[in-house]
């Protein structure tokens, strides 16, 4: 009975995610097929999506499709890479809550670029006693920004909390 539950569940969840486009939601083939189409970029990277991760957030940044080899998929790809080493979560969620993150900051008025947004949070992550977990540490970083401290600052303060791991003295 759970597993039947659990997949009735994500089957609910997934199919909020849609566009509500009515060719879209004919079959799974069909949904699948149209993730893959250039003319669209999927608000948000499922787990099934056959969109290259890297591929999608240089899309998901540029605000229109790019080409997998482009030089921003590749350079997304390898800061999808690096991050994985850091963190407990996979590339596609850590680039969907990279995209969830800078829309956060987007609309506060500090917009920041994705790639950007990874490669400080991986360095803050770096210093830390093992793996992390990535959308701790951008709600972690958001409020930081989100009371006034500016980019290096909100860094610095992570990089001091997270570092605080390796020394055995964790903060509150």
């Amino acid at each position: 009975m759970r597993p039947l539950l659990s997949l009735a569940m994500l089957a609910l969840a997934l199919g909020g995610c849609g566009g509500g486009d009515e060719a879209e939601t004919k079959s799974e083939d069909q949904a699948v097929v149209a993730t893959q189409s250039d003319a669209e970029i999927p608000a948000w990277l499922s787990p099934t999506d056959p969109m290259d991760t890297g591929r999608w957030l240089a899309s998901r940044e540029a605000g229109r499709p790019v080409p997998n080899d482009d030089a921003a998929s590749a350079q997304m790809r390898r800061s999808l890479g690096r991050a994985q080493s850091f963190f407990i979560e996979d590339p596609r969620m850590i680039a969907n809550r990279t995209v969830q993150l800078g829309q956060m900051l987007g609309e506060a008025g500090q917009k920041e670029g994705y790639q950007a947004l990874i490669e400080g949070l991986t360095r803050v992550a770096q210093g830390a006693k093992g793996r992390q977990l990535y959308g701790e540490m951008c709600q972690h970083y958001y409020n930081n920004r989100h009371r006034g401290d500016d980019r290096a600052t909100a860094l610095a303060q992570l990089t001091e909390r997270y570092g605080s791991q390796r020394e055995g003295e964790a903060k509150p």
